[in-house]
């Protein structure tokens, strides 16, 4: 749940960072874009750590995270971005924990109960409340922008989460944003070519950011914390996550947060908070074998990190 709540920590400054990319970059090249920055250090570290190449059942769990992870979510998010706040685009992030339960409950086969989807439909309609409330989500047409950026997404959540399961977590990002490169590269050189980017310090930092934390870094540790405290209860960490984006948000844009923000914070906390304390079972596991299994597939990580860096291999 530690590396979790790093992930998002790390994930609540992409909204303000997009904006502020907004002000030299177009929004197609901030998203495609950033995915090839987050592809040439994903590179490198595959390089030298000398990652053996993926099953082909692997390559299919990874090109199901690139449309969402890997390209879509980042320009969806961005191109939405040029026609609201980033607190609006924030109620993505209140949402995407429902969708990405929901999706593991599909295809992870994870069961959560009763008081955890209780808890997590309470705390994604506290975060919408709080977005209609505070005049931040009201429909517009880059809601549908923002709608299939939620759905790609939570596939890519959940689907990544499932993988690290066998593999670490941040070889799968790794993957993903090399597999991404037919896609982002030529979206970039096009957008590029397009709208020539207006570089100042603050929209570079931006940009850099987005690349080496929100597409790479901050995945180090999200889907980690998805593999190990499993994907639907990790991922209700990020109900928190629309708050700390309005925080930063009036940190970097001067956007001021009214005093009902942080009364649904504390709606949302303890939302996360019940939402841990519920019983959770996997589809033809026992719940109590759970914790066998997780140690089964963490000792079949440390032999194949043993093997692969054996001098006798």
């Amino acid at each position: 749940m530690f590396l979790a709540g790093v992930g998002v920590l790390l994930f609540s400054a992409t909204f303000p960072a997009t904006t502020v990319a907004l002000r030299g970059f177009d929004a197609v090249f901030i998203g495609a874009g950033r995915s090839v920055g987050a592809a040439l250090l994903a590179g490198v570290t595959l390089w030298v750590t000398r990652t053996p190449i993926p099953t082909r059942h692997q390559f299919t769990m990874l090109l199901a995270c690139v449309p969402g992870v890997g390209i879509g979510y980042g320009v969806l998010t961005s191109v939405a971005l040029n026609h609201v706040t980033a607190s609006h685009a924030a109620v993505v992030t209140g949402l995407l924990p429902a969708a990405t339960a929901a999706v593991a409950t599909w295809r992870a086969g994870e069961r959560p109960g009763r008081l955890f989807w209780a808890a997590s439909l309470a705390g994604a309609l506290t975060v919408v409340t709080f977005a209609l409330s505070s005049n931040a989500g009201s429909a517009r047409a880059a809601d549908l922008l923002l709608l299939l950026a939620l759905i790609l997404g939570a596939v890519g959540y959940a689907e990544g989460g499932r993988l690290a399961r066998e593999m670490p977590g941040w070889r799968v990002i790794c993957w993903v944003v090399v597999l991404a490169l037919p896609v982002s590269l030529p979206l970039t050189v096009a957008s590029g070519i397009i709208s020539p980017p207006h570089l100042d310090l603050a929209s570079g930092a931006a940009l850099l950011y987005l690349a080496s934390v929100t597409m790479f870094l901050g995945f180090f540790a999200w889907y980690s914390g998805l593999a190990r405290a499993g994907i639907a209860r990790a991922s209700q960490l990020q109900l928190a996550q629309p708050f700390l984006t309005i925080g930063l948000a009036a940190l970097v844009l001067g956007e001021r947060p009214a005093p009902i923000t942080y009364v649904a914070a504390a709606i949302v906390l303890g939302c996360v908070l019940a939402a841990q304390r519920a019983r959770f079972g996997h589809r033809g596991v026992p719940p109590a074998s759970s914790h066998l299994l997780g140690t089964i597939v963490h000792a079949r990580e440390r032999d194949e990190i043993s093997t692969a860096t054996s001098p006798y291999k």
